[in-house]
């Protein structure tokens, strides 16, 4: 039987070197994922772009806000009213402030200090009508628009200097004036700028812009410049805390799942971007999906992933495609999205707003609990994805990726529910209940996602596995050493660049990054030929921290996962409680079997999960924390 050391000194990690004070692995006894701001849920509002693009206009803004009020979708929970690029003229010369573009935005006239252009009567205006406003920057000197659109409606005008109203070099300046003086609160941040300005770019070669070095490439991970664009990024983020003392801000992180943010984007804002902008047809509402569906470890109340803003309403989601448009309202929802709308509801149709209002959809992306959907089956066509509520009870969907009818099955065990209890199954849209034991068929039209909440008898009569409180548990470091882009994520074409080129290319990064009921790199979890359905899969040289809800015991079978291709080091598991060692394994090996790890945790806020080699290694091999779970 596998040895199982108990240590309550935590003198005993001396079995190994003596960790350096920089040792990542080291316990904290901190919780480190995003914490600040007005993000304990996923927000909802509307934003300007995908309705408007670079068109927008304070009567457009203003007429979606009304909707949105009379309409009763903000008592839903729709919020924000978010002015995206577009809105501004130039940055003045020489004091730097930027200017407002008045013929669009009229009420900003004049309203200033000594007669400059002020967004406070617009945002004062929307605040009264009870919605937080928000407004777009970037982090480098230019934005999206001008480094991409081929439109120049309503970009910056003037001289080269005048037309860079990023933030790059006016951080504290501009935060100051969107935050105190003109009363927003919330900002998204862009990275075009530091992203498509270098030297040879035809723009900056005719003197139109400054070249800036790009510190993102899109295309290959490997060539970002990953801790350069993140400490731009918290330096924002450190301005707003400055600005917003009430901590009553919002900080939207909008780097579409490029330069590794997938690792450290829940660190620095309350909602980060997993992929490129979203388009309004089936196969790119399946690639920003995916981005985020493997992701259910890096979202938590504070800090959520941002698969982009919704397109119900339009093409092929719009009224003539309801099974589409309900599908992506219930992924976004499944997943913990943040939930924008992005449609001109002046021309809303009722189905439309029907979707966008379903408040039993809306309250599985708003519950209070904050955990991701779980993948509980996994294939190119059907997928099921099962999310512990708050209640206890389970939500699941049942998604159909493909454009032909297809029958799925549901099982007791895929919801963690015993085989021989009842199940209740209440449909979301559609009404009506089923109960059944074991398993259920269910037969699904082209492109449907039937969405239930559930409830049984749990498997884990006395407390949760780790992967059903995915918000609870965050990789603060996740062994990935060397970021690799993730293959698993559906490649639509790119609509702005259509068959250009040689293909959408796997970009993003997230390939070995930790996994709730599976391995790192997708795969069952499985140690020494034994297979587990629940677990955590992490990578040796891993951190977890797990917020315990007054739990007593936590328990897992460790060992080194079968999927492991380097083998030649042992893998010792620790597991800490507020920073102190509470015990650990044996040195674990490839191939030997999984062990048995029970520790008392009564009384720690903050358990920390370590899997360590004696050595570092360049590739570390995927571990298993099967079956981990807090007990009562």
């Amino acid at each position: 039987m596998r040895r199982i050391v108990f240590a309550l000194l935590a003198g005993a990690a001396a079995l190994y070197a003596p960790l350096a004070a920089a040792d990542p692995l080291a316990p904290t006894g901190q919780w480190s994922a995003y914490n600040a701001g007005a993000a304990k849920l996923p927000p909802m509002g509307w934003s300007s772009w995908n309705a408007f693009y670079e068109d927008v206009s304070e009567e457009k803004v203003m007429a979606s806000a009304q909707i949105i009020k009379d309409s009763g979708l903000a008592a839903k929970g729709y919020r924000y009213i978010d002015v995206d690029d577009g809105w501004w003229l130039k940055r003045r010369q020489p004091d730097g402030r930027l200017i407002i573009r008045t013929t669009t935005f009229p009420s900003a006239k004049g309203a200033g200090p000594g007669g400059d252009t002020s967004f406070k009567p617009f945002t004062d205006r929307l605040h009264a009508m009870g919605f937080k406003a928000g407004i777009y920057s970037d982090i480098g000197r230019n934005t999206c628009g001008q480094v991409f659109s081929t439109d120049p409606l309503n970009l910056p005008e003037g001289t080269v200097a005048e037309r860079e109203v990023g933030l790059y070099g006016h951080v504290e300046q501009d935060i100051a004036l969107y935050f105190r003086e003109w009363g927003f609160d919330l900002i998204k941040v862009d990275g075009c700028g530091v992203r498509g300005l270098s030297a040879t770019e035809p723009r900056v070669i005719s003197g139109q812009y400054r070249a800036f070095p790009p510190l993102v490439d899109v295309e290959a991970v490997g060539h970002s410049d990953i801790a350069g664009v993140r400490r731009l990024y918290e330096a924002v983020g450190q301005a707003l805390q400055r600005a917003n003392p009430d901590n009553d801000y919002l900080f939207s992180l909008c780097l579409w799942g490029a330069a590794d943010v997938r690792a450290w984007g829940k660190d620095v804002a309350g909602i980060s971007r997993t992929s490129e902008d979203i388009s309004p047809n089936w196969s790119r509402m399946l690639h920003n999906f995916d981005t985020t569906v493997r992701r259910a470890l890096y979202a938590h109340p504070g800090s959520w992933n941002d698969p982009d803003m919704l397109f119900v309403g339009t093409k092929e989601f719009d009224a003539d495609h309801m099974n589409e448009a309900r599908s992506h309202f219930s992924l976004w929802a499944m997943v913990n999205a943040p939930l924008f709308i992005g449609y001109d509801l002046r021309k809303a149709p009722k189905t439309m707003m029907d979707v966008l209002g379903n408040a039993r959809i809306i309250a599985l992306d708003q519950d209070p609990a904050g955990n991701q959907a779980v993948l509980a089956f996994d294939t190119d066509d059907v997928q099921i994805l099962v999310k512990t509520l708050a209640s206890g009870d389970k939500a699941v969907a049942v998604f159909n990726r493909n454009a032909t009818p297809v029958d799925a099955v549901l099982t007791a065990d895929q919801l963690k529910f015993t085989a021989d209890g009842e199940v209740t199954l209440d449909d979301l849209w559609d009404g009506g209940q089923t109960r059944f034991r074991k398993e259920t068929k269910l037969t699904l039209a082209p492109h449907q996602t039937l969405v239930f909440t559930a409830h049984g008898t749990r498997t884990l009569a006395n407390g949760l596995y780790l992967s059903e409180q995915p918000g609870r548990v965050n990789p603060a470091v996740d062994g990935v050493t060397v970021p690799e882009h993730d293959p698993l994520i559906h490649r639509g074409i790119l609509p702005w660049r259509s068959t250009r080129g040689d293909g959408d290319h796997p970009r993003y990064g997230g390939w070995g990054g930790a996994q709730a009921d599976s391995s790192p790199y997708g795969e069952t979890l499985q140690v020494a030929g034994r297979r587990f359905t629940t677990g955590i899969g992490a990578l040796a040289n891993s951190r977890l921290e797990v917020r315990n809800a007054g739990f007593a015991t936590f328990s897992a079978l460790v060992g080194v996962d079968d999927s492991a291709r380097d083998r030649s080091q042992p893998v010792r598991f620790m597991v800490y409680g507020d920073g102190k060692l509470l015990g650990q394994s044996a040195p674990m090996r490839f191939g030997e079997a999984p062990a048995p790890l029970k520790v008392d945790v009564r009384g720690a806020k903050i358990i920390e999960l370590v899997a360590r080699t004696p050595q570092p290694m360049r590739f570390s091999d995927p571990v298993s924390w099967s079956e981990a779970a807090l007990l009562r």
